[in-house]
């Protein structure tokens, strides 16, 4: 397995795969307003070390959350936050801890379990109707927080507490920006209190920023107007085969 970074500065054909990746998966993020990780680490631990990768793609997903706010601020629900925010303020610094100790052989995989777990939610649509009570929302957050400090995922138990809210699609992908503002900032804290936030990673983040751009751009373009549902089916599929091979190879 490929773990170092890309050459940046001139065209490789590891700094175009590395680029064809963010550009991806960040239009997944603009287009549905999360996913950026869940897509991108499908297949980013071939192209750079694993940890670099989820401190990456934690820093893109923290600047496109904010724009996406920013857009989206209207309909943002603080008081239906308020749970899930404590909950990802408290469960972060264990993910981050898990980051800085634990063996790339085992985030990979843990990596690998948690893309075939979101497929298996999508493809079996896995979601309760409705999830009331506080402990919901504080166990939503710190799962949201413990994964996306360790593999870079948040999303998916977010993701799933939000489809039984009731929530219009706006609301939804409003309130999911306004989480992961502040579930990536703090994971982002962490990252840097553990010496993740390397020169490496800064030089990564530069170098890859303008497919990153142009990819959450064109997604965000694109939300009114796309067949989400046939959209999605791809990306799981994708998300499915690189799950596997994650688990099996480590």
């Amino acid at each position: 397995m490929v773990a170092t970074a890309p050459v940046i500065g001139r065209v490789t054909l590891a700094w175009a795969a590395t680029a064809g990746v963010i550009a991806a998966a960040s239009f997944v993020m603009g287009l549905a307003g999360f996913g950026i990780a869940l897509v991108a680490m499908a297949f980013l631990p071939y192209l750079m070390s694993t940890a670099d990768a989820i401190v990456l793609l934690t820093i893109y997903a923290e600047l496109f959350s904010l724009v996406l706010l920013v857009q989206l601020r209207c309909d943002v629900v603080p008081r239906a936050l308020l749970d899930l925010l404590l909950g990802t303020v408290l469960g972060a610094p264990l993910g981050v801890w898990g980051l800085a100790v634990l063996p790339a052989s085992v985030l990979n995989r843990l990596i690998g379990l948690m893309l075939v777990a979101a497929f298996v939610l999508e493809i079996r649509g896995l979601y309760p109707e409705k999830l009331e009570g506080r402990r919901w929302g504080l166990g939503a957050g710190a799962l949201a927080g413990v994964i996306g400090g360790a593999v870079g995922l948040p999303g998916p138990p977010v993701v799933l507490y939000a489809a039984t809210q009731g929530w219009t699609a706006r609301t939804v992908k409003a309130n999911l920006q306004a989480f992961f503002v502040v579930n990536q900032g703090a994971i982002l804290i962490g990252y840097w209190s553990a010496g993740l936030l390397t020169r490496e990673v800064w030089h990564l983040t530069l170098g890859f920023a303008l497919p990153a751009i142009a990819g959450a751009v064109i997604g965000a373009l694109l939300f009114e107007r796309a067949d989400q549902r046939r959209f999605r089916q791809l990306v799981f599929a994708l998300i499915l085969i690189s799950g596997l091979v994650l688990l099996v190879r480590g």
